[in-house]
């Protein structure tokens, strides 16, 4: 979770003249039902409301939905969360809408965190949001994880189904 690795990222896109071949969107915050759509809106609830000053009167919810070691409390970080989810709800609308072929979240990819709770420094799986906007479309879905550590959180999320 560094956010260099995003800015390195652009200049690259910036450096190879590759944004001169693409359409570049803001996307819009994730709405926390949007969100709720796979996490528990207690969860959820939970991550909007904790800060890096607060975070001393929850150690029970903090042991709870797994904040601490690898998922640190940071300033904004609910806003961090609606950001890169946001881009993955955004990209899938794209694509339902075939208003794009292929649609790209920089940030996205979080794909560790689970219904409620937050881990391997992902708090909101943006993933599962986006394929949830893309079944809303499509029969099914193939999600093709090229991290070299499992997305237990995305495989958990559809274990039961067999349209992903």
């Amino acid at each position: 979770m560094k956010p260099h690795r995003l800015c390195m990222t652009h200049h690259l896109v910036l450096s190879y003249e590759l944004h001169n071949k693409m359409e570049i969107y803001r996307p819009h915050k994730a709405y926390p039902v949007e969100l709720a759509q796979f996490h528990s809106a207690g969860y959820v609830e939970f991550i909007h409301r904790i800060t890096p000053n607060t975070q001393h009167l929850f150690s029970h919810e903090l042991t709870k939905y797994n904040l601490g070691e690898d998922c640190r409390v940071f300033e904004n970080l609910f806003e961090f969360c609606q950001m890169y989810a946001g881009g993955t709800i955004d990209t899938a609308r794209r694509l339902n809408n075939q208003l794009c072929d292929i649609a790209i979240n920089w940030a996205g990819g979080l794909h560790y965190a689970k219904k409620c709770e937050a881990s391997g420094f992902c708090y909101i799986n943006d993933l599962v949001s986006g394929i949830l906007e893309l079944l809303k479309h499509h029969p099914r879905v193939l999600y093709i994880d090229i991290d070299v550590h499992h997305g237990d959180g995305v495989e958990e999320a559809f274990c039961f189904t067999d349209r992903v």
